[in-house]
């Protein structure tokens, strides 16, 4: 049996949008744009944060101490910082709870609302993440 070529979904959604004539000659950043879609990436991020922040505020059967420890020093942005541990083991680095805590830690507060997760999953699309992207 013959393998077809890997591709990933992204690799897919770039074709697909470039193979709509009046979008063709544009980026693929201009084409998401104009289709008011997200990047898988920038959806995923989305979604890790969403995640993050019901196990914060027990919206789901998962205790948080398991994850996370708050910070105890919370000078500047959002009142609820993370402590990252050390981590030692390259593997860890790609774990939900070691992956997120940066980009949490990062968010803006000034725009952040933590009131509820209707308005938190609002605001994070004000937030730019390009810098957190691969």
């Amino acid at each position: 049996m013959v393998s077809l070529p890997q591709m990933s979904l992204e690799q897919v959604k770039r074709r697909f949008t470039k193979r709509l004539r009046s979008l063709r000659d544009l980026s693929y950043e201009k084409r998401l744009s104009l289709l008011n879609l997200q990047s898988l990436e920038v959806r995923r991020l989305h979604y890790d944060l969403t995640w993050c922040y019901k196990i914060l505020f027990r919206l789901v059967c998962v205790n948080p101490d398991e994850f996370f420890q708050f910070s105890v020093t919370n000078t500047r942005g959002i009142p609820y910082k993370l402590y990252k541990q050390r981590s030692y083991h390259s593997a860890r680095l790609s774990y939900f709870s070691e992956r997120i805590i940066n980009i949490w830690n990062d968010l803006p507060g000034n725009i952040m609302d933590f009131s509820s997760l209707s308005s938190f999953r609002r605001t994070l699309h004000r937030v730019d993440f390009s810098g957190y992207l691969i």
